[in-house]
């Protein structure tokens, strides 16, 4: 009888033992992400999601992109505790390796917790992209001006009053991001120069002539020639187009954000409008827990 008693309360005490772990295990949930829109980063950068718990962010883990948008993990298992105290969630894109624990400034969607569900948006790109407008003139002013290169120049303003003027309507980025212009010539799309501020230079000429161009974004195509293409050239029949940039760049060819495209006429003469591209370029989806 002793023995049966002395059995049972080994059972008794490893029982507790054994409940005791588990409930020091913390809970678990799952937070499901379902993204449209995001582009492959390379093998330089992931993206890294990011839950905002009492006003500090917490990662919930990192993921790539494939040429078909796929991501390589929509599904992240966190404390639960944790994760209903979320109140946004931020999806942000990191260098590898990453030298931080925290966040990179460039941060691309962002969403706020309704109930279990947050539709994110690009609210951490700018405060809105409600109003963009741009204009663009065909001219080579860093050039000689000859008849064959009066089409080999794309620049980002308004010269219809006789001095030029500002061509694009654009809200103030936030930190992590700049703005690119594009040519695309023969399906190849070759920068005009990365810029912050539509009233000033861009940051690089590297096709352009000796003389000196306006205080616009914009590049002469007449030097330098990238593999597979001639300079001078002739624009018309190609596309314009303005897009927003990580910084650090991940690639040298245009990020998924291109809020401004338009088709350069063959026959374009004076001042052409772009194409507000926002809704067909930026990535949208939602975020469950």
């Amino acid at each position: 009888m002793k023995n049966l008693l002395l059995f049972a309360g080994v059972l008794a005490l490893l029982s507790s033992c054994h409940r005791g772990n588990v409930d020091d295990e913390p809970a678990m949930s799952n937070l499901t992400l379902n993204l449209n829109g995001l582009e492959d980063l390379g093998g330089d950068f992931l993206y890294e999601g990011w839950i905002i718990v009492d006003g500090a962010p917490v990662s919930t883990g990192t993921f790539s992109v494939n040429a078909s948008g796929e991501l390589s993990e929509s599904t992240f298992s966190l404390d639960t505790e944790m994760l209903e105290s979320a109140t946004n969630f931020v999806l942000s894109i990191e260098p590898v390796p990453d030298p931080s624990p925290d966040p990179a400034p460039t941060k691309l969607l962002i969403g706020e917790f309704n109930g279990d569900m947050a539709a994110v948006s690009t609210g951490t790109v700018a405060a809105s992209f409600d109003t963009v407008a741009g204009e663009y003139i065909l001219a080579t002013p860093t050039g000689t001006g000859a008849e064959n290169e009066k089409y080999s120049g794309l620049w980002f303003l308004n010269n219809s009053s006789g001095s030029p003027m500002v061509g694009l309507e654009l809200p103030t980025l936030n930190d992590g991001w700049k703005y690119e212009g594009w040519a695309v010539i023969d399906g190849v799309p070759v920068t005009t120069g990365t810029f912050t501020a539509v009233d000033d230079f861009d940051e690089a000429d590297p096709f352009s002539g000796s003389n000196p161009g306006p205080p616009f974004p914009g590049e002469d195509f007449l030097h330098n020639a990238p593999s597979g293409l001639t300079f001078p050239t002739d624009l018309r029949g190609g596309v314009a187009v303005i897009s927003i940039e990580p910084y650090p760049d991940n690639s040298p060819m245009p990020f998924t954000l291109k809020p401004l495209v338009g088709m350069i006429p063959a026959d374009a003469m004076g001042v052409q409008a772009l194409g507000d591209n926002v809704s067909a370029s930026f990535p949208t989806g939602t975020v469950s827990r």
